[in-house]
């Protein structure tokens, strides 16, 4: 570890200087001119000695403390302060000294990458604000404040003394860099949120829950966004240059966040990861298998901007997450449950059954997600009318392209709710996304369909937040969608068909009366269970429902893989009530088939034998996995060593092979992975690592276990390092 020697008035103070084997940002060219040279000094002349950036002091005041790089980071429109050592005092009267702050390759005032601030004689500012706040002897400390606008990035520092000789400019230092970034703490900023509890969990968070599963059966797996670790800020800012983002966007949030979202996947571009809904994942890792953004992040810098192999939706959100806090940007992670894709846009979800009642998959084109992860950055939109500033939907993952790139956002979600959709970005793919109607169609075997029955309150069931300050869920639902049905609702799609979604001429004219709806109780991998169909007949008439159940196992996205269960039940429901029938379900029809994420898709086709109407219904069941245990032996302590056990059963009957165990900790360790050739039937598996930890607080601990016979096997465990 190499260092270097900075001076203050009140002492020398000694910072350590990076020695990584990380990735390295790369370093500005020299800037240069001819009215700005290093010259000589000549006897007498004033020269500067050293800049003392005042590195721990201002990272404490802005918020930057936890960032791992040993540079001064800083955020817009809050004044930090530097010291400046001369070669002889400091005389404010006569003396005229130049800062400047550059970025990028070619420096222009015009475009903000280019800031000089005078102090002494000369006095005068731009953009940028300075003043001398303390002059002892050959020591000026300076306080300089960034435009609330500026641009986010790392500027090069420079100290120029002006005289009759000429201009003495200090050398290129690294040591002197200064990250600038966006502020929330401040109300000038465009990225400001009011409540401190707000920017704790949204910026200054680094460890979060993802939330999964189904909507009335949610599952979570935490993630470490990990956005102050060593050479994450760097990789963001390669990230900016990768894809060649002007620097005069960066100081804009709109566009950051718009460039964010097409940047975090390589669909049109080198961004930084490769999506893939294939099940084969031979050359790279399973998007089941990360932890967390750190990995990827430096793997892709690492890569010099190769695109890092493999994600889904999640890992999308997450290491968007991680980049969007990383620049400062207030961002959290929504989980959409049942959320549509829909290919057309038209509003309407197509569901294709054959003759037989199951899922046609060759002609089914649309699909409903069990859930969808995207992004919400908290902003100001000068762009949009007030009322449509706030939360902004942001999504990264490849489904459709906007303005010719595979991106989504930012998108009110105000003016989602309101239906308000003719306002940028996007905002009526997002909307179809919650509002979507599902329609169930039978076809022949001549290729023709007809509408069996309308689902308008599948889609957008539920929509979920991690809380302020807790590991439990918020449901959002509200924020982005008035309550089905109601007046308001009624509006809202008045609102949007009036900015060009397409009539609903499709609903039936009058109900049918009767509902139909399945239900499980939570099962695991490998386990027989009951499904239950629910008729509820709301009719002054006894009904009788012939309903063909169908069985397939299903990928999270709604595509189906295969077909393992038909059956036909008869229900009679007398008026005014719910009849139940119980649908036996064995893990031997269903195990030999079962993708990762182990979902089971169950479509009920009715029919009322009275009235000739017809009804659908429609039910993933995501079967739990094996359980993970991780524990630890010893008393958490700085400086003291601690085993963490992480520990596996195989409770299958047929062998897992080549399995991947994770372990990872913010704070504690870099994430280790252990493999294993094969575990067999019953046999189990204990990884052992000791760790020492070096910082006292909260600290989580992630295990996660990964093959292609068995994903999503995770825990977590909190420890307090005393």
């Amino acid at each position: 570890m190499n260092s270097v020697t900075r001076s203050s008035g009140r002492g020398r103070v000694r910072f350590a200087k990076s020695n990584l084997d990380e990735y390295q940002p790369p370093t500005f060219e020299a800037f240069d001119t001819t009215l700005v040279t290093p010259r000589a000094p000549t006897a007498n002349a004033l020269s500067v000695l050293d800049i003392d950036m005042r590195v721990v002091e201002n990272k404490r005041a802005h918020n930057t403390s936890s960032y791992k790089n040993n540079n001064l980071i800083v955020r817009r429109h809050q004044e930090f302060i530097i010291t400046i050592r001369f070669s002889q005092p400091f005389n404010i009267q006569w003396d005229n000294v130049l800062l400047e702050f550059l970025i990028g390759s070619t420096p222009d005032v015009s475009r903000g990458t280019y800031i000089i601030l005078s102090i002494g004689r000369e006095k005068s500012d731009g953009p940028w604000s300075s003043r001398v706040l303390d002059i002892q002897g050959n020591y000026v400390t300076v306080g300089v404040t960034p435009d609330a606008s500026c641009i986010v990035g790392r500027f090069q520092t420079f100290v120029v003394v002006v005289s009759d000789l000429g201009k003495q400019r200090t050398v290129r230092n690294t040591d002197t860099d200064v990250y600038v970034l966006f502020n929330p703490w401040d109300p000038a900023d465009q990225v400001y949120i009011p409540r401190e509890s707000d920017r704790q969990e949204y910026v200054m968070n680094d460890v979060g829950i993802i939330f999964n599963g189904e909507f009335n059966n949610i599952n979570s797996r935490s993630w470490n966004y990990g956005q102050f670790e060593q050479g994450v800020l760097d990789a963001c800012l390669l990230v900016l240059d990768v894809g060649k983002v002007p620097l005069t966007y960066r100081g804009n949030a709109t566009q950051i966040v718009r460039r964010g979202s097409a940047l975090m996947n390589s669909q049109d571009d080198d961004g930084v990861l490769v999506g893939n809904w294939s099940e084969d994942y031979s050359i790279g890792t399973a998007p089941t298998a990360w932890t967390g953004s750190t990995e990827i992040l430096l793997k892709y810098a690492r890569g010099g901007g190769v695109p890092v192999c493999f994600a889904q939706c999640w890992v999308f959100a997450g290491v968007l997450n991680t980049f969007m806090r990383c620049l400062g940007i207030p961002t959290r992670v929504i989980t959409n449950y049942c959320s549509a894709h829909d290919n057309t846009g038209n509003l309407k979800t197509d569901i294709v059954l054959d003759e037989d009642g199951r899922v046609d998959r060759s002609r089914t084109k649309d699909s409903v997600w069990n859930y969808h992860c995207w992004n919400e950055v908290y902003m100001k939109r000068p762009d949009l009318p007030d009322r449509f500033s706030g939360w902004q939907v942001i999504d990264c993952t490849p489904q459709e392209t906007s303005d010719g790139l595979y991106r989504c956002g930012p998108t009110s979600v105000n003016a989602v709710k309101e239906g308000e959709l003719s306002y940028p970005f996007d905002a009526r793919f997002v909307f179809a996304e919650l509002n979507s109607d599902v329609i169930y169609r039978k076809s022949d075997k001549y290729g023709n369909t007809n509408v069996l029955h309308v689902d308008t309150a599948y889609v957008g069931k539920l929509l979920v937040t991690k809380r302020v300050n807790a590991n439990s869920y918020e449901d959002v639902t509200s924020n982005y969608k008035y309550p089905e049905g109601s007046e308001r609702d009624k509006q809202t799609m008045n609102n949007a068909e009036n900015r060009g979604i397409p009539t609903r001429d499709y609903l039936p004219r009058t109900e049918a009366g009767v509902t139909i709806d399945l239900k499980a109780e939570t099962i695991k991998i490998g386990d027989n269970f009951m499904l239950t169909m629910n008729v509820n007949n709301q009719t002054s008439q006894t009904c009788t429902i012939n309903a063909t159940i169908s069985g397939s196992v299903a990928f999270y996205t709604g595509i189906t893989s295969a077909n393992f269960m038909l059956e036909n039940k008869v229900a009679t429901v007398n008026p005014q009530n719910t009849s139940k029938v119980l649908i036996n379900v064995q893990a031997v029809n269903y195990m030999p088939y079962l993708v990762e994420q182990a979902n089971l898709l169950f479509v009920v086709q009715g029919r009322i034998e009275e009235t000739g109407q017809t009804l659908s219904a429609m039910r993933v069941i995501t079967l739990r996995p094996p359980e993970l245990t991780i524990k630890v032996n010893g008393i958490p302590r700085v400086g003291k060593d601690l085993m963490v056990i992480v520990s596996f059963r195989n409770p299958y009957t047929f062998i897992l092979k080549n399995v991947q165990l994770r372990l990872d900790a913010l704070g504690l360790i870099p994430t280790k992975i252990k493999t294993y050739d094969q575990i067999q039937p019953g046999g189990s598996v204990q990884y052992t690592e000791t760790i020492t930890p070096q910082s006292p607080g909260r600290k989580v601990l992630i295990g996660l276990l990964d093959c292609a016979a068995l994903r999503q096997v995770i825990n977590q465990l909190e420890i307090i390092v005393q």
